[in-house]
């Protein structure tokens, strides 16, 4: 590759085919199909619509009176929009600019119409929509350097340097084969990420379970195992002091041990779903009732790392061991009948092409998952990024959880093969015919209670859709709904009194009355959680002196060496 150059227009046009090469390297080629996908629906749209034309005219008619009046008004005052891409001052200080911005916009919302206008089924017209969104969002004049003034700007006040600056941040990029988020620099797992004090004392091929070090002189009888989602690091709970899961839970009294899953190659190509379960969960399970001396513990999972332990606990059932004594599922989907926007990745066909490719590689990548996860929030979580660190030559700013979604894990291909065919694709969980580790998977004999915590904004495991676990697992259950997403809901410490949940609707009507039926409190659901757990019991012992056990001695500190892999 050549030596940049000083020369702005120069610079324009290597920045310009550089964006492509790095947008072409970061997408999976699995993503690829989504121009397909968007030409084929959008064909089959146009069929259907000329058959019975008259939602076309109708929305032709409106946005041409809309461009007639933009046109009228190009001379006049600037006109106002909310759309945060467009809030810089530069984009209604001259008319030209103001002009392409309320032009692409009025086709954004003609092209929104139509696909929420289509003759199709539910489940093509969401297809149909999020191609769509996925289309306009790439389209955005802030994206290109030619037609965004604020980036014009600051190449003209630098002198070229901006531009100078994004060209390195685009290599770098490429290098690591993924966007920039956050300044990596900022953050170093073990340093200020994932600090809360305590030791790894177990570890074999799938995970090392680290046992956190008490803060109290007395602690619950009963110790705590944390099964995080295997498809993310566990360090998601442990962002840093007065920020951590964890360090609340450990503060609250209870002996903490958290399974670290490993970041599978392509040597874990077999590994299957009934391996976690066994080996990982179920493995976890005894070793934190041997190291403790209690023949029960208290269980918290989230997400996938749900799922895995609602496997564990029907075997651990038909196996007749009763050693956990109650179950925490944060944003966990057990029914995956609407799997929310995920949906749109999930076509059988589609399903079939990537598994050949994960297959010959051995394992399903950490970075097209993650990148499929930020295609569904593109404006955010892709496109800001491409726009502040290569056109406009910065570097974002330092957050916590934007490093920890930048280092994301692999997943076995057997394993991730089976999940997403077993559960998302045939639901076989929910209807009673999924076997793990050779035994019926039937929740309903599942008897201990259970702690359901959704999200209201979750696009990755829709709340209503989470809602159904409480109507699958045998035991008596309690439900808490929180304010935001799938991250942002779970992660709410106390002490920041941010957002609000909802908690004691009732039971066994549906989603819907229970919402309606239910009390919303300000703050955090943390302290909810925490009076629930106690009250499953809470006999107090003094807080162990030493972590691990003459068995089980401790290996290395927390928070271990299979979180720091990174790909």
């Amino acid at each position: 590759m050549n030596a940049p150059t000083n020369d702005p227009n120069e610079l324009f046009k290597e920045l310009a085919a550089q964006t492509q090469t790095v947008m072409d390297r970061l997408a999976h080629p699995d993503h690829l199909a989504s121009v397909d996908k968007l030409t084929q629906a959008w064909t089959e749209l146009a069929t259907t619509n000329w058959q019975d034309p008259s939602q076309w005219l109708e929305n032709l008619t409106e946005f041409q009176r809309q461009q007639m009046s933009l046109w009228q008004q190009m001379m006049g005052l600037p006109s106002e929009t909310t759309d945060r891409r467009f809030k810089g001052d530069e984009w209604n200080e001259k008319p030209v600019y103001d002009f392409i911005k309320q032009s692409y916009l009025l086709v954004s919302d003609l092209m929104n119409q139509w696909a929420d206008a289509a003759p199709v089924d539910d489940k093509d017209k969401e297809k149909l929509q999020f191609y769509t969104q996925a289309y306009i969002d790439a389209m955005s004049p802030t994206n290109f350097a030619a037609t965004n003034p604020e980036v014009l700007k600051e190449a003209m006040e630098s002198g070229g340097q901006s531009l100078l600056n994004g060209w390195k941040n685009l290599l770098g990029d490429v290098e690591k084969g993924r966007i920039t988020m956050t300044d990596e620099a900022a953050f170093q797992v073990g340093e200020n990420l994932a600090i809360t004090p305590g030791q790894v004392v177990f570890k074999n091929a799938l995970f090392e379970l680290i046992q956190y070090t008490p803060t109290t002189p007395e602690v619950n009888a009963k110790p705590m195992l944390i099964v995080p989602p295997c498809i993310n690091k566990f360090y998601i709970l442990d962002l840093g002091k007065g920020n951590s899961f964890i360090e609340y839970a450990v503060g609250q009294g209870n002996t903490v041990f958290v399974v670290s899953w490993i970041n599978p190659d392509a040597s874990y190509a077999e590994t299957s779903w009934s391996d976690y379960v066994d080996q990982g969960v179920i493995e976890a399970t005894k070793i934190v009732r041997d190291i403790s001396g209690s023949k029960k513990l208290n269980a918290v999972s989230w997400c996938v790392g749900g799922t895995l332990l609602a496997c564990a606990l029907s075997v651990m059932q038909s196996r007749r061991d009763k050693g956990v004594d109650s179950a925490t599922f944060l944003t966990t989907l057990l029914d995956f009948s609407d799997p929310g926007q995920l949906g749109v990745f999930l076509e059988p066909e589609e399903v079939d092409r990537r598994e050949a490719m994960f297959r010959k590689e051995g394992f399903f990548s950490g970075k097209s998952l993650a990148l499929g996860f930020n295609m569904l929030r593109s404006n955010d979580l892709i496109w800001s990024y491409v726009v502040n660190n290569y056109l406009k030559g910065k570097t974002p700013p330092p957050f916590d959880i934007l490093y920890w979604n930048s280092d994301p894990t692999n997943l076995p291909a057997e394993m991730y093969a089976f999940y997403i065919r077993e559960f998302y694709l045939e639901n076989k969980l929910k209807d009673g015919a999924l076997e793990v580790c050779g035994k019926p998977v039937d929740l309903a004999k599942v008897k201990v209670p259970c702690y359901f915590l959704s999200a209201i904004e979750d696009h990755i495991a829709p709340w209503k859709t989470t809602f159904v676990g409480t109507e699958l697992l045998g035991g008596p259950a309690t439900f808490v709904l929180g304010g935001s997403g799938h991250i942002a809901g779970v992660i709410n410490p106390p002490h920041k009194n941010k957002r609000n949940y909802w908690s004691d609707g009732e039971l066994g009507q549906g989603a819907d009355h229970w919402l309606d039926t239910a009390q919303s409190h300000p703050g955090s659901w943390w302290t909810h959680w925490d009076a629930w757990v106690k009250a499953q019991g809470n006999d107090l012992v003094p807080a162990p002196e030493a972590p691990g056990s003459d068995t089980y001695p401790p290996l290395y500190a927390a928070p271990g060496e299979y979180v720091k892999v990174r790909i």
